[in-house]
């Protein structure tokens, strides 16, 4: 199984809403390790890292969000993978 890396930029009503803590419980289920993190500009940025298909489930996922968001958009980029990074933290 290859592992990818994405890093994920979410706009819309993103912060305040539990989007950090979703994605966290998300991306474990998914098998994911990586980051995210709320941003000065009201926007979310995450690494996932993972086996293709959950890497591609959880942008999909991020698209939707938890209930009280409303997502805009979700902008992705392939990097490395980073081989230092375990789990999946909320970065504050």
């Amino acid at each position: 199984m290859t592992a990818v890396a994405v890093k994920a930029r979410v706009t819309g009503r993103v912060q305040g809403v539990a989007f950090r803590t979703w994605a966290r419980a998300e991306a474990l289920r998914h098998g994911l390790s990586g980051w995210i993190r709320n941003e000065p500009d009201g926007s979310v940025r995450a690494l996932l890292m993972g086996p293709a298909a959950g890497v591609a489930d959880m942008v999909r996922r991020m698209g939707r969000g938890p209930g009280a968001a409303a997502v805009k958009d979700v902008l992705t980029e392939r990097t490395v993978p980073d081989p230092e990074v375990s789990g999946f933290t909320i970065v504050r």
